[in-house]
């Protein structure tokens, strides 16, 4: 897009958001389903609006496993929280960044000229991903409900059914685990973090030490009350309350991570679950709206949508999707990694994320694989997923995209209100890989309205 094409478009605004905490799976189904957690943390987020509702143009949710009963989930979700039934509703898969996928379509939406407010948002419960049966139980219970289905047939062909029956028919297959390989290369996400762990040298402790740091800047987090006005709690049906990210491990330590057991590669490996993201469930929901709707309704609003890039790479090396999708998207807008406040690169593995750095700050990786003059750079360390990410608090694959978007938003707000030296805002971005091979970034800024900055102290950044 041309520099006159993008000053020609409509800006969009984020109005604000709201999610629900990540659950940690607990080796069972979770309470909650994608679509309860989705409709909490839409109605926490409209009941702060100044209008119902009836007066969004659109509902875009992604989700990458909904349950059976929840074909086309934005649409439960739309008429669940009050929106009137012309309300078109849709929903987005882009494996982990479907959420982030959700707010890229309703962006688009928005600057068409199409619609002037749209919901969107991400949701998953990987708790209750669907355990099933095998092809051979499968084809033998359609044989038995044929012969059931036919009542002239005699007992013998029942008989001679049942005797087909073999103990290996009732091996189940896990959808979950079947999503986490991507089967054009028969390999499991972990695995492919394995080769990103070989390629850039990254050893066991540097992956350890990366998960130690999410932990303890979540738990920071927490207690500063850095998510206050960006969770909503939820209740279940037995009056249980749940208010926070519980995956968080406030006492982990080095010498406990070291003892966990690599999960993907046994012998060699040094992807163990304490350095990987965490099976959780969870949703996050953002209000778009044109510059119109934010003048109609005198909106005050959270930051603005800059640009959305997506890359493709090799599904062996899913991991650096980022660091193929973030150099296109600082070229695209004429700006330098040092323009950049604050970032978020959702944490899928911990070396997924030291990959991503070490690439971007690698003359020969930028030229070689992104055509670059020159490497990207550095991005520094305590400006990235400063409150932690997925290692600490979970990656519902579905919803991170979005709840990437959402607290780097708030985390540019609080920081842009701090600002003592100028008016000028802070910009953001954040990115994800996704299984299969691709990356996307999103490129954001802060809005301040109506208020001047507050000299304070910066050490809560």
């Amino acid at each position: 897009m041309s520099d006159k094409d993008k000053s020609s478009i409509k800006t969009v605004y984020v109005v604000d958001g709201q999610r629900t905490p990540q659950l940690k799976s607990k080796g069972r189904p979770g309470t909650f389903s994608a679509s309860d957690l989705a409709v909490a943390a839409a109605r926490a987020l409209l009941i702060k609006m100044p209008f119902s509702a009836d007066k969004l143009d659109e509902v875009i949710i992604g989700c990458m496993m909904p349950d059976a009963s929840e074909a086309n989930i934005a649409r439960q979700v739309a008429i669940r929280i009050g929106c009137d039934k012309k309300i078109s509703a849709w929903t987005v898969q882009r494996n982990c960044a479907s959420g982030l996928q959700a707010i890229d379509s309703g962006m688009n939406s928005i600057r068409s000229g199409q619609s002037e407010m749209v919901l969107v948002g991400g949701t998953e419960v990987m708790s209750r991903a669907p355990v099933m049966w095998n092809n051979a139980m499968i084809n033998w219970l359609s044989n038995w409900f044929h012969i059931r289905s036919h009542s002239f047939l005699d007992n013998r062909q029942y008989i001679s059914q049942l005797l087909h029956l073999r103990p290996a028919f009732f091996k189940p297959v896990f959808a979950l685990l079947k999503g986490l390989k991507d089967p054009l290369i028969d390999l499991s996400m972990g695995q492919t973090a394995e080769n990103l762990a070989w390629r850039f040298n990254i050893s066991r402790q540097d992956m350890d030490q990366y998960a130690l740091q999410s932990h303890m800047r979540l738990s920071n987090a927490i207690d500063l009350g850095r998510f206050d006005n960006e969770i909503t709690p939820i209740y279940d049906n037995n009056n249980h309350y749940f208010s926070y990210d519980d995956g968080v491990r406030k006492e982990s330590t080095l010498e406990k991570l070291a003892k966990l057991r690599p999960v993907f590669d046994k012998k060699n490996g040094s992807v163990t679950a304490g350095n990987s993201a965490q099976v959780s469930d969870g949703a996050a929901m953002m209000i778009l709206a044109s510059e119109k709707a934010v003048k109609k309704y005198n909106l005050t609003v959270l930051g603005k949508l800059i640009d959305c890039h997506w890359s493709g790479l090799a599904p062996e090396e899913m991991g650096l999707g980022p660091a193929h999708a973030i150099p296109h998207l600082l070229e695209q807008n004429h700006i330098n990694i040092s323009d950049v406040d604050f970032w978020e690169i959702n944490e899928a593995f911990a070396a997924q994320v030291i990959a991503c750095q070490k690439a971007l700050n690698d003359d020969d990786f930028c030229k070689n694989e992104l055509g670059l003059d020159n490497k990207v750079g550095k991005i520094p360390e305590d400006h990235l997923n400063i409150d932690g990410g997925g290692v600490s608090l979970g990656h519902p694959v579905g919803a991170s995209g979005t709840r990437v978007v959402l607290h780097l938003l708030k985390t540019l707000k609080r920081h842009a209100l701090l600002k003592t030296e100028n008016l000028n805002p802070s910009l953001g971005i954040a990115s994800l890989c996704i299984g299969g091979g691709q990356g996307g970034a999103l490129l954001m800024e802060s809005v301040i309205q109506n208020q001047r900055p507050v000299k304070t102290v910066k050490q809560n950044i």
